[in-house]
């Protein structure tokens, strides 16, 4: 048994930070199995044995758990030859091996205090949370909005699609990847047990989302049936599932219409300096097409849109046309921008989702409104390239 846990740490402690970093706290049971593998490790199996019991006292339905402890009441009978000895599920031992590494290798590589998602360039001032999960350490985190800031406030080990991430298909057993909002909270009481506690059904596919092709439907966050504690990491047909408690946990920081959602391959993280540069040089964006808006110079406020512009129903000569016999029947307008939200979509398109409210005043019209815009990078400029109701 400890030849074989001693592979399983040399193998996590290539992903060990330096132990001067500076690192956020994690919830759940990683730092508990660290102890007990570090035991193992030295070969103090009674000790890894007690802490494992003390473990399974605070998650009885800990599958993890109980395999180890498992193993180690064998161990005291015969050599082991492999992780888990206890039991013939092949599958079933990959899944809990897969598990093992995830959550220590989370434990080991707790984000720098110092970085925040790349991301998260602006949340709005209504919205005072954001999650963001990585499906390669399998983890979701929340961060707290300060004043504009992102500040780290927890994170749980987390599920998602068996075949992976970055969902394309209905069908495809996929997690998607992108920027996206709870839209809705579901009691568990009204589900199948599957489920366990609750569900936060999200907004997939968004519009960016369909302007690719992706289709599907039903991607919530959600809890796990209540003879479970957790699934392996790679186990929904593409939901983002959470221990039952993990979940109930999730739902104090989650603001239904408001939340972000925003799934990672792997998260790509920035110090605060580089972040408020990103951050500036979109807002500088966005102004200059608020004031090329106001100065009813068409041809300017026009030329902030991309070449492969599309709004739900126009492209970018269709777009132009009608703006244009628009802005012939104004004398004045004015623009009003509040409640900036500014998330970039994971991968390499540089896609920012920007919603905001719309003040829109005119010699011959006034509305109010939420709009939802999607700005990329076109010749090294900030460009929009969607438009729409948010």
């Amino acid at each position: 048994m400890k030849h074989i846990v001693s592979c399983l740490l040399v193998l996590l402690a290539a992903f060990a930070l330096p132990a001067s970093a500076a690192t956020v706290s994690d919830n759940g049971p990683e730092a508990d199995l660290e102890k007990v593998f570090a035991a193992i490790d030295q070969n103090q199996l009674d000790v890894a044995l007690d802490r494992t019991e003390a473990l399974l006292k605070v998650y009885p339905n800990f599958r993890l758990a109980n395999l180890i402890k498992g193993d180690l009441l064998l161990a005291r009978a015969q050599p082991l030859t492999t992780f888990g000895n206890v039991r013939a599920d092949k599958a079933q031992i990959a899944d809990l091996r897969d598990e093992a590494i995830v959550r220590l290798r989370a434990y080991r590589e707790k984000p720098n205090a110092k970085y925040v998602p790349r991301y998260l360039m602006q949340m709005g001032a209504d919205q005072k949370y954001a999650v963001v999960v990585d499906t390669r350490r399998a983890r979701l985190y929340v961060y707290r909005n300060d004043n504009g800031t992102p500040r780290f406030v927890a994170d749980f080990y987390a599920s998602h699609g068996k075949a992976g991430a970055e969902k394309m298909f209905e069908g495809d057993m996929k997690t998607p990847v992108g920027v996206y909002h709870v839209v809705s909270q579901i009691d568990g009481g009204k589900l199948p047990e599957l489920y366990g506690d609750g569900a936060f059904p999200i907004n997939y596919p968004n519009p960016w989302d369909k302007r690719l092709g992706r289709t599907g439907y039903g991607i919530w966050l959600h809890g796990v049936p209540y003879d479970t504690y957790s699934r392996p990491p790679k186990a929904s047909e593409g939901c983002v599932v959470l221990a039952n408690q993990d979940f109930n946990a999730l739902s104090n920081y989650v603001q239904v219409g408001l939340t972000p959602v925003i799934i990672s391959n792997e998260i790509e993280w920035l110090n605060l300096d580089d972040w408020q540069s990103e951050r500036t040089s979109l807002n500088a964006a966005i102004e200059a097409w608020r004031q090329d808006w106001e100065s009813r110079d068409v041809e300017r406020y026009l030329a902030h849109y991309a070449r492969e512009f599309k709004s739900d129903n126009q492209n970018l000569a269709q777009w132009k046309q009608r703006k244009r016999a628009v802005g012939r029947g104004k004398s004045w307008i004015k623009v009003g921008i509040n409640r900036v939200s500014m998330l970039r979509s994971p991968g390499n398109d540089g896609v920012v989702e920007v919603i905001f409210e719309q003040e829109y005043k005119s010699n011959n019209f006034t509305d109010t409104s939420r709009k939802r815009q999607y700005w990329i990078k076109e010749n090294g400029q900030w460009r929009i390239a969607y438009e729409g109701a948010a």
